[in-house]
């Protein structure tokens, strides 16, 4: 007669999440959940805490009370211009990164094939593979006044039209380096990958029997575009917007780097909660972004873009 194999802790353990796979899920999951509850939500939950009292005016120190008051700074003039100021360089930036990322993406999803598509892919990440910090950097020196790209607008005899285009008031500057124009070049290069890829994948998921329908009914390519290829690639162009609306609403270094002394809402927070020592006004700049992206992701996913993420 064969002995009876004594089975271990590990053996038992195994055999009982093989039997009720909704326990091992609920240990799978129960992990990163916590996590992301602690740090995660827990941080927006004590910042939003945080944005509810104020700062006593005449010791400095912050009030626990509850209040509105610390909202109702942010409509004051200064501060509502770094809200405006924000999301109009995060506005324009999505719809140029929406303009410059669509022909793109319709060559690579359409037309690119093999070597090409590869080609495609390794041009669009190999940006992403650098620094960060070393590709702002980098636009600095080129955006600069004695920079490269001053050079080669200079070689070509249209430093004219650069010099006109800095003397515009609001967005010009001494050089591209300390311009608004500068802060949304920048903004522009670093975040349109995350414009791109969207946008090629909603692309490739549209049937070419379409495209052949369009034309069989007499569609010219104008009217296909416009018609057929626009309305099935829209989820992508706004999956694609909620990487750089949001990338550029929250980021404080770009335009620390690159542009003028005005502050956008990165620089507020960061500032507040530093040197100027104003938490609760730090918190409720902080939260202005994530009720602007609420709202954004929000019609968003009405709109059917969490399908081409």
């Amino acid at each position: 007669m064969q002995p009876v194999a004594k089975t271990g802790i590990g053996d038992r353990l195994s055999g009982l999440l093989w039997r009720y796979p909704r326990l091992l899920l609920i240990v799978l999951l129960v992990p990163p959940l916590l996590w992301l509850g602690v740090i995660y939500i827990g941080a927006l939950a004590a910042l939003l805490v945080q944005s509810f009292f104020s700062i006593d005016e005449f010791s400095g120190l912050i009030d626990y009370h509850l209040t509105l008051k610390t909202y109702g700074e942010l409509l004051r003039p200064a501060n509502f211009d770094i809200i405006l100021r924000t999301t109009l360089m995060a506005t324009a930036v999505t719809l140029a990164a929406a303009v410059i990322a669509f022909p793109v993406a319709y060559y690579a999803a359409r037309h690119a094939k093999g070597h090409m598509k590869a080609f495609f892919y390794l041009g669009v990440m190999l940006p992403l593979w650098s620094s960060y910090l070393v590709k702002v950097y980098a636009w600095k020196l080129i955006l600069a006044k004695e920079g490269i790209l001053s050079w080669a607008v200079d070689g070509i005899g249209a430093s004219a039209a650069l010099n006109a285009v800095l003397a515009l008031p609001v967005i010009g500057g001494g050089s591209l380096s300390v311009s608004y124009i500068g802060t949304f070049l920048v903004f522009l290069y670093i975040w349109l990958p995350y414009m791109i890829l969207p946008v090629q994948a909603a692309l490739e998921r549209v049937p070419s029997n379409l495209l052949e329908a369009s034309g069989d009914l007499g569609a010219s390519p104008r009217q296909t575009l416009r018609h057929v290829i626009l309305p099935l690639a829209l989820p992508g162009i706004i999956a694609g917007s909620i990487f750089t609306f949001s990338l550029t609403l929250g980021d404080y270094i770009i335009p620390q780097i690159i542009g003028s002394s005005r502050l956008f809402i990165g620089q507020a927070v960061y500032s507040h909660q530093g040197t100027a020592g104003n938490i609760p006004l730090a918190a409720a700049f902080a939260v202005v972004p994530i009720v602007i992206m609420g709202f954004y992701l929000w019609a968003a996913k009405r709109r059917g873009a969490f399908d081409a993420l």
